[in-house]
């Protein structure tokens, strides 16, 4: 899989600092793939305590990283 970074992605995740090595590790890997709005997925990957978002488009083999943050893990829990 082809990993490329919109401008925004390459600024957001400098100033979070993830590496983009975690990010390429956590799409090849992910713990949760989700639908998103207008075509984008995002990739859940719970790294030690944190909840690692990614939100992508996948265009044929190509994966466009639109932008990745942490959050913490109980945000994104199933209701039961």
């Amino acid at each position: 899989m082809n990993i490329i970074y919109s401008s925004h992605a390459n600024e957001k995740i400098v100033e979070r600092k993830i590496s983009k090595s975690t990010i390429e590790n956590s799409l090849k890997n992910p713990d949760e793939v989700m639908d998103s709005r207008g075509g984008t997925k995002i990739a859940h990957k719970l790294i030690n305590d944190k909840l690692l978002r990614i939100v992508y488009k996948a265009e044929k083999k190509t994966c466009v990283v639109i932008s990745a943050y942490y959050t913490h893990p109980e945000r994104y829990e199933e209701k039961k």
